[in-house]
């Protein structure tokens, strides 16, 4: 099964279906299908969801495309990006991934 590390303190958000993607850049390819959310601190801590839709695009279009423009001006969201991804830059091609949990 494909699967993605993640950050703990997003993995309630995930849980509850809040939280129904993520960005991801120069990480491994990610299909529709089963995917596996592996807590990055600690293996154990796993949850599966339905990725059903991947879109690449440029960074600097993220935030228009999820209608999170307010949320995220340029600076903000290549801030919090950075912090994974410390040479990502806006122009980077970046994969939004959709999820949803299972018990849907």
């Amino acid at each position: 099964m494909q699967s993605l590390d993640i950050v703990p303190r997003l993995l309630p958000e995930v849980r509850s279906g809040r939280k129904r993607h993520t960005i991801r850049w120069r990480e491994r390819k990610i299909l529709p299908g089963l995917m596996r959310y592996v807590n990055a601190e600690n293996a154990s801590d796993t949850l599966v969801v339905r990725v059903t839709e991947v879109k690449t695009m440029p960074l600097f279009s993220v935030a228009l495309y999820l209608d999170m423009s307010e949320e995220w001006p340029d600076k903000v969201l290549l801030d919090g990006m950075r912090k994974h991804y410390p040479d990502i830059r806006l122009d980077s091609e970046v994969d939004v991934i959709h999820h949803h949990p299972l018990q849907e």
